[in-house]
């Protein structure tokens, strides 16, 4: 295991000196519910009624609640030489249980980078969601979120959002939900016109957990198309990450972004590949 990761590590670092490094336009990954798909057994579960039988395996998993918890990513890359190139990447996800029904959560991030002495990255998120019936398979959800982005020459983009959100599947080491919301959006571009427009906002968010849960597998994709007119965006992820120690974790990622709308002279895709550590306690 020791070997394996320290070739990880390399293959990364290796890996990040050469890709070209670019701020995703994303949310970040969010903490799945701390449900399990343990299930009562005990002998009162015969009085349960045929009705009761139907209702989804979180109605009738442990109702051992986990009141609050945290998770902290940093990573990033330096290079020197030919091409001077500095990334900073910080990433957090908070969750806080209220009650039985409500939680409320964020997933903040900063990026910083600059290439060959130059601003290249200055990219702020900062969002708060709250869920309605989260131990539930449907649940609802509504969220407010801030975003501005050097990058893309965003000076501010607001957004607020309201659906649901279906647990396809929730056991204790895969987990997959589908999410959909209707969100208006106000961005406001340094150089283009203001735009306010409503979207169609579908998450799909998975994580699958490996070897007693030494390594896990986390997927994230957002298909964002507006009504009314043409202006897509969408962004996919894919994060592998492995335990270094109880709270400790080593992960590398993949993400890829898209924007029909951007300011002339930026490109429509942004690709980054990065590996930083994992600070998570549950």
């Amino acid at each position: 295991m020791k070997n394996i990761r320290f070739l990880l590590l390399f293959f990364g670092l290796f890996e990040a000196r050469y890709v070209a490094v670019a701020q995703i336009v994303e949310q970040p990954d969010p903490l799945r519910p701390s449900k399990s798909d343990s299930t009562k057994t005990s002998a009162d579960s015969s009085s349960i009624s045929s009705a009761d039988k139907g209702e989804d395996e979180d109605d009738m998993a442990d109702s051992t609640k986990v009141d609050y918890r945290y998770k902290f990513t940093a990573d990033g890359t330096v290079t020197s030489g030919n091409v001077s190139r500095t990334l900073l990447q910080l990433t957090g996800a908070v969750d806080f249980q209220l009650s039985h029904y409500f939680k409320l959560s964020t997933s903040p991030s900063f990026v910083y980078g600059k290439q060959n002495e130059l601003l290249a990255e200055r990219e702020w998120f900062g969002d708060l969601r709250t869920t309605f019936r989260h131990e539930k398979r449907l649940y609802y959800l509504a969220f407010g979120s801030y975003e501005r982005s050097n990058l893309r020459q965003i000076a501010r983009r607001l957004t607020a959002a309201a659906g649901i959100g279906y647990k396809l599947l929730n056991r204790q080491r895969a987990y997959i939900s589908l999410t959909n919301v209707i969100l208006h959006e106000n961005t406001d571009f340094f150089e283009l016109n203001d735009i306010y427009i409503f979207r169609n906002s579908v998450r799909l968010f998975g994580e699958y957990k490996f070897d007693k849960d030494r390594w896990t597998i986390t997927h994230t994709a957002f298909y964002q198309p507006a009504l009314g007119t043409y202006n897509v965006r969408w962004n996919a992820s894919l994060s592998v990450q492995v335990k270094l120690t109880e709270v400790i974790s080593l992960r590398s990622t993949v993400a890829n972004a898209y924007e029909s709308l951007v300011v002339p002279g930026r490109q429509n895709d942004d690709f980054r590949f990065t590996v930083g550590l994992v600070y998570e306690k549950k």
